[in-house]
């Protein structure tokens, strides 16, 4: 929404200046936000790095969530359209090869490279279970 500076952070949040501080620092710490100098002011400004550019799918899932489920009784406070054509965007979510909508009972976590043992062990029982495959019927 165009905050960049701390005062401006600060004015939208209403939180206290030390719990911003620390926040504005971990996510620079974590790489999601950079300090940078800001033109024609003595104070920097906050810039979201390619990481914190990667958040936008989860930020906008959120918000379609908060207009389904958290609306007040005027409806939304913003909707996210399409720049160029100024068409609302459809939900986001996971998608299957198709292009359809996937929810949570359309999927199944597998283990992947950096699973530990206990991981995978605790995957594999539970997508057992989902196909309704007991242990002792497994070979």
């Amino acid at each position: 929404m165009g905050t960049s500076r701390f005062d401006q952070f600060q004015e939208r949040l209403g939180i206290a200046r030390n719990i911003l501080t620390n926040r504005l620092k971990r996510l620079v710490d974590v790489g999601v936000l950079e300090k940078v100098a800001s033109e024609n002011e003595r104070r920097a400004a906050y810039r979201l790095t390619t990481k914190g550019e990667e958040l936008f799918p989860v930020l906008v899932a959120l918000y379609q969530w908060g207009d389904k489920w958290a609306i007040g009784p005027n409806g939304p406070p913003l909707r996210i359209v399409e720049h160029l054509t100024g068409r609302l965007i459809d939900p986001v979510g996971p998608l299957s090869a198709s292009g359809q909508l996937l929810g949570i009972r359309d999927v199944r976590l597998e283990a992947g490279p950096g699973a530990t043992s206990h991981t995978v062990e605790r995957i594999a029982a539970r997508n057992l279970a989902i196909l309704g495959v007991s242990e002792e019927q497994t070979p």
